[in-house]
């Protein structure tokens, strides 16, 4: 019999260490933080974990999985959960015949993100059940109970973390067993997994009843949590904010959900009735708010719009139980992010800025040379944004200003959504062409340096069957000029070639490559 083990755990590491004893045959993800370090927990743990091109490709494999009766877990966080939304508005409809667990991990604050979004909004209107963790413990255990209940109601399910429940370390009890990886196998049912329309209608009936199901389950067993208090205040809470809201209140009278879509409404409205007044504190939008107000409950406060941005805390949940809306942290100086030294981005940047190129940017670390003091971007939206936004530019310019637009990208996010982008360069041209620069540093630097298609290595660091290559791709999609340079050492030849192919008509694509140092140097240590 296995020994109950305790282990300090962040929040991914409980995910990754649930997701080995759950059985879970397949893990696959693109990193994004604050999830990255799950699948890289789970390689460790001995789980097969792939990162792939990006999250929509990664919920593909998963959900393939899950049809041949398997285990799978898809990881990204809230901003690759949109790219990966044609999926799952759909799985919801097919279901599964395994079982499918995503982690999509919320950036409140924006740490390392371009936007603040709440991921159990998307989950609602894609009727896909949502569970939250309020620490690590819960972590390992919610993600067990995801594969259960993904298995027993046939449909993916989604755990939603925050930066604070990925990243933070708490104590994780355990038993130390796995279970075995279900048997996979494959039976023909074309009117479940095929969603043309004449499917897809019944199909979206089911997914209602088994909606409903789902409620009734939370409304009776789901792990939703009471804990009495002062009748004069009773707090609603989820996720790390439930953490903050009982230090903040201790006190008070609590209901924690842990199941909160869909939301157990009747169990809250009896909840409700045994206190004057109850206050839902969560982190994002007002997700449980509006609809627990929406249900008519009638001594649920409003919420201030100021509680909707950034991240919660102990401080400032006390504020918006007084009501004090006014509330501001103290504001501590701190250095703007910028490249590191050595950087071959910054070599990478300085002709453009030599130039005087309106840059359309991408996503990643070469984006802080948007900063002072290179100050050599010029938009950046989401991943991939930049060949498009490059080439809409180039439509609409005059031709002096449209010739000095250029489209930067980096090797990771050209290999994640710039292909696209490419083609619609080759398919529908500029008048003027278009230059498109790639700054290769051949790693995802920005969240940790994971590994992808064009690094010729896997996950775990060992060699990948195949390289793919950014230029010869450039090549048979049908850009006419290519070529590669390191900024570092060919830097006025570099130069020279951009104010060259800006000047004419034509597609150019430039790889401007030169390892990572950071990578590098791990490498060299065989890290």
């Amino acid at each position: 019999m296995s020994n109950l083990m305790r282990k300090l755990l962040s929040g991914n590491e409980a995910v990754a260490l649930a997701a080995k004893h759950a059985g879970c045959a397949l893990g696959i993800g693109y990193p994004g933080t604050p999830s990255t370090e799950i699948l890289e927990n789970f390689s460790i743990l001995g789980g097969s974990a792939e990162w792939a091109p990006n999250e929509k490709v990664a919920a593909e494999v998963a959900l393939g999985a899950a049809f041949a009766g398997s285990s799978s877990l898809v990881t990204m966080k809230h901003v690759g959960f949109n790219v990966s939304q044609d999926l799952f508005f759909t799985a919801s409809y097919s279901g599964v015949r395994g079982a499918m667990v995503a982690v999509v991990a919320d950036d409140p604050g924006m740490a390392s993100s371009q936007n603040e979004q709440d991921t159990r909004l998307l989950a609602r209107a894609g009727g896909l059940p949502v569970l939250e963790p309020s620490d690590s413990q819960e972590a390992y255990d919610f993600t067990k109970l995801a594969f259960k209940l993904s298995r027993k109601f046939s449909i993916p399910f989604i755990l939603r973390t925050t930066t604070r429940i990925a990243h933070s370390n708490t104590i994780v009890e355990y038993l130390d067993e796995s279970q075995e990886l279900p048997a996979a196998d494959y039976h023909k049912d074309i009117a479940s997994s095929v969603m043309v329309p004449g499917h897809a209608k019944p199909a979206h009936l089911k997914l209602r009843a088994k909606y409903a199901e789902m409620l009734a389950w939370n409304e009776k067993d789901g792990p939703n949590k009471t804990i009495p208090g002062d009748s004069r205040l009773g707090i609603i809470s989820s996720g790390v904010a439930y953490m903050h809201a009982r230090e903040a209140a201790p006190e008070a009278g609590f209901f924690k959900v842990g199941f909160s879509n869909p939301l157990p409404v009747g169990k809250i409205a009896e909840f409700a009735k045994n206190y004057d007044k109850c206050i839902v504190v969560e982190e994002g939008e007002p997700y449980m708010t509006e609809l627990l107000r929406a249900a008519g409950i009638p001594n649920i406060a409003e919420r201030e719009e100021v509680w909707r941005f950034d991240e919660l805390n102990v401080d400032r949940v006390k504020a918006q139980l007084s009501g004090d809306t006014q509330y501001a942290p103290k504001i501590i100086k701190s250095k703007p992010p910028q490249l590191c030294q050595g950087c071959p981005h910054v070599f990478s940047f300085k002709p453009l800025v030599e130039l005087g190129c309106i840059v359309a940017g991408d996503i990643g670390c070469y984006t802080l040379a948007a900063m002072k003091p290179i100050s050599g971007m010029d938009m950046q939206i989401c991943m991939g944004a930049s060949i498009g936004m490059g080439i809409g530019l180039r439509k609409v310019l005059p031709e002096d200003k449209a010739r000095k637009v250029v489209s930067v990208i980096g090797d990771s996010t050209f290999m994640h959504s710039g292909l696209t982008g490419l083609l619609e360069m080759v398919y529908n041209p500029p008048p003027t062409g278009h230059l498109v620069v790639v700054v290769d540093n051949s790693t995802t630097a920005m969240t940790g340096q994971q590994e992808h298609p064009g690094t010729g290595r896997k996950l775990d660091h060992t060699p990948a069957p195949h390289t793919v290559s950014i230029e010869e791709v450039a090549k048979a999609i049908g850009v006419k000029n290519v070529a590669v340079f390191n900024p570092v050492r060919e830097a006025e030849a570099m130069k020279r070639y951009i104010e060259e192919k800006l000047a004419v008509n034509e597609l150019t694509l430039v790889v401007s490559r030169q390892v990572c140092v950071l990578a590098a140097a791990a490498r060299a240590k065989g890290k």
